[in-house]
């Protein structure tokens, strides 16, 4: 009787003393505790919007898309109304299900050859036939001198070497924060017809990213657009976020909707350190 008295006692200590130590491991700097949650059963949590994930390890260089965002080809200068909720639970449906109508050059968003050849639109060098491979791989962010446009004495002086694939240009729109105004700004910052046939002519740049809704300069908005374009091997994508985002090297992620006869496609794109 005394053995099995000792038995149940050493049972039963080993037992609460294992359950400390899981009690403890789970509330470690790799288990932290859950914390209680007080709301009711009606309840819902606010949802965290972020820019930044992994701990600083991954940007969203992504525009949201918000009625507030600036349109190249609106009357007012921004995009306006562009999502309806046309099927709604609170109007007795069983599901929500939106509808949207913006054009396919809004915020972030890619050009084709198409958008400004009518002969290669014609053809079929839509946003479907675009390179993959030239949308995603090792990007370099740059900072350009912020009192002129990039011209081909910008270009040269920045010094990208060769076999750099992709670029991302950070320029004054960034820090004048064009993408956050309300309207369309025509004093934006872009390239100029000379800068972007000399980064044609003279480097091995395929993607050209930009910060503001067109990769060319106002004044040269459609002769800088031709010299990217005409050869079909150079990707523009235009209106990234590139705020609060270090200058340097990254792996960039760029994918677009594969929108069958369009010559341009919203985009989400995001760097990784």
């Amino acid at each position: 009787m005394a053995k099995t008295t000792i038995k149940l006692f050493f049972f039963f200590f080993f037992t609460l003393l294992s359950f400390k130590l899981i009690i403890t491991f789970a509330t470690s700097d790799a288990y932290p505790k859950v914390p209680e949650c007080s709301l009711s059963s009606n309840e819902v949590p606010k949802p965290v919007r972020r820019e930044v994930y992994g701990g600083g390890r991954i940007f969203d260089i992504s525009h949201r898309y918000t009625s507030e965002l600036p349109s190249y080809d609106t009357k007012d200068g921004k995009l306006g109304q562009f999502l309806w909720l046309p099927v709604n639970m609170k109007n007795g449906s069983d599901v929500n299900i939106s509808e949207m109508k913006i054009t396919a050059h809004s915020g972030t968003h890619v050009d084709a050859p198409g958008h400004v050849f009518d002969n290669y639109f014609d053809a079929g060098y839509d946003v479907d036939t675009l390179d993959l491979d030239v949308l995603n791989g090792p990007a370099l962010l740059v900072d350009v001198p912020r009192d002129k446009n990039i011209t081909a004495e910008v270009m040269e002086s920045l010094n990208i070497p060769k076999g750099v694939t992709r670029v991302l240009f950070r320029t004054l729109n960034t820090d004048r924060q064009l993408m956050f105004n309300k309207a369309f700004d025509t004093s934006y910052v872009g390239f100029t017809k000379d800068g972007a046939r000399w980064l044609a002519k003279n480097t091995d740049i395929k993607l050209v990213g930009i910060d503001y809704l067109s990769v060319a300069s106002f004044d040269h908005l459609l002769t800088a657009h031709y010299e990217f374009l005409e050869s079909r091997e150079i990707i523009l994508v235009e209106a990234l976020k590139l705020d609060d985002v270090p200058a340097g090297l990254y792996s960039v992620h760029c994918l677009h909707l594969r929108l069958f006869g369009a010559e341009g496609s919203p985009i989400r794109c995001i760097l990784i350190k």
